[in-house]
């Protein structure tokens, strides 16, 4: 679970990308789950297009990915979609989070 500080580093970083894929008329299928997989273990972080075709709302693509890729929804804005996965490796960790302050 990433915290408020921590969401709002990755919003900064998510303005700069442009969506590396789209979900159409056939919504969420195996083979986008495994090609979504495999992007968020080289980047961390990516955006999406939801297709007005798309059976689902932006909001609901969001949550079911984020239940079968095992990450965080950084924000949904419109149809965009922008989601961040830690990456496996410690090399392969591109982005290091804010953390937080403990309160005394």
């Amino acid at each position: 679970m990433i915290t408020t500080k921590q969401r709002a580093y990755l919003r900064s970083i998510a303005a700069q990308l442009t969506p590396i894929m789209q979900v159409g008329k056939n919504g969420i299928t195996d083979n986008l789950v495994k090609t979504l997989s495999d992007s968020l273990e080289a980047h961390e972080i990516i955006k999406l297009t939801v297709l007005e075709a798309c059976p689902m709302t932006a909001r609901e693509v969001s949550d079911a990915l984020c239940i079968a890729l095992s990450c965080e929804a950084v924000q949904t804005i419109g149809r965009k979609i922008t989601l961040y996965r830690q990456a496996s490796e410690k090399e392969k960790r591109k982005i290091v989070l804010p953390k937080e302050k403990k309160q005394v």
